[in-house]
């Protein structure tokens, strides 16, 4: 990969950051030195201090949110294959997408939840939807938590992590269009390699290690699990793979109508692709591989606090993507609350309000325009 040009401070938020919560106007700016970067001890120190009583989850709010959307996803999805108008099958399409989105994202909560504390919840989440949608849990479970490991993070150890802004500008529309084929992948995948490696270990090798997490990092592969979560592999793999073989085997003797199956592979795919653009300015993707500091790690994270197309496009918290790096325990439900006493506390042109950004468009542009930079340097 080319070096980049020297890198500039980000110009601290101005004053159009008012109000109490210091409202986001970055629109990207210039590039952040995040290697060697020492941490700010105050805005840690600040952020435990005002959240110690936040880390508790509500299940008053965990399981109506999720069950609702899961059971709104389900019903517009159904909606959209029995639809006769293309109209009213295009807006069930499109609520089926965003229902079953939100749904899908509670697997982000389960990576980080303290079990004891929800009992029963990720049982329930996968056979309501990590199962039928083929998306287990054990997909994103041991994998994302490397993601938050200190001296992980923004590494080639780091399986969520690629320097997307120091690319070149095609990476992006690869990035974005290879979320299309997730429903086609996972069918292949637990359809036709899962149950085929278990009596090739070959194959099961490559599985486990290539094909069996939501990873982006294409150097990453995966250990085979122990111990408990073995077992809970097993099961979550199972169930996924007999939803796989039934919708295969229905569809190839006429039992699911291709409509139907098309209609189902259409939504998944919709709720792959915005997840991938969430994904795409969930961070700068600016580090070059060197491990970092906490205040780096934020910084080179995102919160899009305000405004309504953020509850749709980052549900579940993950509009305050940056403070959840800050403080990856807290449930998402206490996300707002924390974002709202820490910005409270801190100056306009603190670290913390350097996070925050104002709309997923002006991330979009500057991720594009670094892009452009690095194939204009390599000429």
């Amino acid at each position: 990969m080319l070096q980049p040009a020297p890198i500039a401070p980000p110009a601290p938020a101005g004053p159009a950051q008012a109000g109490p919560a210091h409202k986001a106007a970055n629109s990207g700016g210039a590039r952040i030195a995040l290697s060697g970067m020492a941490d700010d001890r105050d805005l840690l120190r600040t952020a435990a201090e005002l959240t110690r009583d936040l880390h508790r989850p509500n299940p008053r709010i965990y399981w109506p949110d999720f069950l609702g959307s899961a059971g709104l996803g389900y019903a517009t999805l159904a909606g959209a294959i029995l639809a006769h108008s293309p109209w009213v099958a295009l807006a069930c399409g499109v609520v089926a997408v965003l229902a079953l989105y939100r749904a899908t994202l509670f697997i982000h909560e389960i990576t980080h939840l303290n079990h004891t504390l929800l009992p029963g919840f990720r049982l329930v989440w996968n056979l309501v939807i990590g199962v039928p949608t083929m998306l287990p849990s054990f997909m994103y479970e041991g994998i994302h938590i490397l993601h938050h490991t200190r001296v992980k993070y923004g590494t080639v150890e780091d399986p969520e992590y690629l320097p997307l802004a120091l690319m070149k500008p095609w990476s992006l529309p690869l990035f974005f269009i290879v979320s299309v084929l997730m429903p086609v992948g996972l069918l292949l995948r637990f359809g036709v390699l899962g149950p085929l490696s278990l009596l090739v270990p070959p194959l099961r090798r490559l599985v486990v290690a290539r094909f069996s997490g939501l990873q982006m990092n294409p150097h990453y592969e995966r250990r085979a699990p122990e111990g408990e979560f073995a077992r809970q592999w097993f099961w979550e793999e199972l169930g996924a793979s007999v939803v796989a073989v039934s919708i295969l085997g229905s569809a190839l003797i006429g039992l699911l109508p291709l409509h139907a199956l098309l209609v189902y592979m259409a939504v998944i795919a919709g709720v792959a692709m915005v997840n991938q653009a969430r994904t795409l300015v969930a961070h700068r993707w600016e580090n070059q591989g060197d491990p970092l500091t906490v205040t780096a790690q934020f910084l080179d994270s995102t919160n899009v606090p305000d405004g309504f197309l953020p509850w749709l496009w980052a549900p579940v918290g993950l509009r305050f993507h940056a403070l959840h790096h800050l403080l990856p325990s807290l449930p998402y439900h206490a996300l707002g609350t924390a974002h709202a006493r820490i910005a409270a506390a801190v100056a306009p042109d603190s670290t913390y309000t350097r996070a925050n950004y104002a709309t997923l468009r002006g991330l979009l542009g500057h991720l594009l325009a670094s892009t452009m930079a690095q194939r204009n340097r390599a000429r």
